[in-house]
């Protein structure tokens, strides 16, 4: 477990002075780090959340978001590694493995118009713009993910994916999210952009450079946010990014108060709350 920089604080406001008797249940989540090679090494595409938001508002992220009760539709057209594969790697059932499979692709296309999904099992959609109705209908909820792959006769990509991370928001936060974390490729011929709502900006940048923003206050960055970028600083071309054995281990961070700053703590840390039920609140 990487850990996290000394000076690494939260927004103030993001925790209530007063934590919550019941912690909140997390939403299962998905995120997507998407990469791309350039002459220098990998980038990562990021988005700054519009601020005001009610969960991590002007941060920088990853594309993502909630599951759908409507990705688990087991009908969906799918290539690549099976459910129960994927249920191993984030340590779930196949039926959460399927939901959370098919929300990081929906949420990818929805937050930044990259489509992982293609005609057959050995194609990819080339250019996405055709599909811009449905990508606007799908982050409406007006349709399902396998409605929208059914109308356009496309299969989901699954093997474009790779597992990466799980973090559970601290029991401290009132919105709480269980967030699996994948990366895949940008496709060839295809373009991520910041046609989204959620997002004031986006672009791609080298994870170096990113935490270096951060360092200088330029982005807001969250704890796994930081240390995927930190990860992927390690890696010269996506190829190894997405060759590399990894083994996925869930972390539940915690919020501690140092010196009137908000700080978080990975387990292992000295300061980490011990004699509690970390789990509290999951289902």
């Amino acid at each position: 477990m990487r850990e996290l920089p000394a000076d690494m604080v939260l927004p103030e406001g993001m925790v209530p002075d007063e934590p919550p008797a019941t912690p909140a249940v997390p939403r299962d989540a998905a995120t997507v780090v998407l990469i791309r090679d350039t002459t220098t090494g990998p980038e990562v595409f990021l988005q700054r959340r519009v601020a005001g938001m009610a969960f991590a508002g002007g941060m920088t992220v990853f594309p993502g978001g909630g599951v759908d009760r409507r990705d688990a539709d087991a009908s969906i057209a799918w290539t690549g590694p099976e459910p129960a594969w994927w249920g191993r790697c984030f340590d779930c059932d196949p039926a959460l493995a399927t939901a959370l499979v098919c929300a990081a692709v929906r949420e990818t296309f929805e937050e930044s118009g990259v489509l992982l999904a293609g005609p057959d099992a050995t194609s990819v959609v080339a250019d996405t713009r055709p599909y811009a109705d449905a990508r606007k209908a799908l982050e409406n909820r007006d349709v399902s993910l396998a409605q929208f792959l059914a109308d356009a006769g496309l299969v989901l990509r699954a093997d474009l994916l790779r597992p990466w991370a799980h973090w559970v928001t601290p029991i401290e936060e009132p919105r709480r999210y269980d967030t699996r974390f994948f990366v895949a490729v940008l496709p060839d011929g295809q373009r991520a952009d910041d046609v989204t709502s959620e997002a004031s900006d986006a672009l791609w940048q080298a994870p170096a450079s990113a935490i270096a923003d951060w360092r200088e206050g330029r982005r807001g960055l969250m704890p796994p946010t930081w240390a995927a970028l930190a990860d992927l600083d390690e890696f010269d071309s996506t190829a190894a990014v997405m060759a590399a054995d990894r083994t996925v281990e869930k972390i539940v961070p915690r919020v501690v108060r140092r010196g009137g700053t908000l700080h978080v703590v990975l387990p292992g840390d000295p300061e980490y709350p011990t004699g509690t039920d970390n789990e509290v609140g999951r289902r």
